[in-house]
């Protein structure tokens, strides 16, 4: 039996910034709850990615301005990069998280992991 993350993909415990009220849909990062733990480049682990979601899309946001786009899918990935050419690689490193990589950036986001169906 594989694992998979699931189609629906729950980002549960983050705020997201658009969502709240707070974020009004102009990208600005509310508040700590929609922060996300992120390694930049070659940087050192922290909790300065601002996260948004939209939909099926999400956008993850570096303190020094830069983004990711990410898209949820349905199909057993849960996220697909949205733009660019870099392809977005996910692990599942714990119970209900999931790290994200894309080219030398990393992201550690909450994630339900479903059992793959035989």
């Amino acid at each position: 039996m594989g694992l998979r993350l699931s189609g629906a993909l729950l980002l549960a415990g983050l705020a997201l910034a658009g969502c709240d009220g707070k974020g009004g849909g102009s990208g600005a990062i509310a508040d700590d709850e929609s922060l996300t733990d992120c390694a930049i480049g070659k940087g050192d682990w922290s909790r300065a990615c601002g996260v948004e979601r939209e939909g099926d899309m999400l956008t993850l946001r570096h303190p020094d301005g830069g983004f990711r786009r990410l898209r949820i899918v349905q199909d057993g990935r849960g996220l697909v990069s949205a733009d660019g050419a870099e392809e977005a690689k996910l692990t599942i490193i714990d119970k209900g998280l999931v790290e994200v990589t894309i080219g030398a950036d990393r992201y550690r986001l909450p994630a339900t992991v479903a059992a793959k169906p035989n």
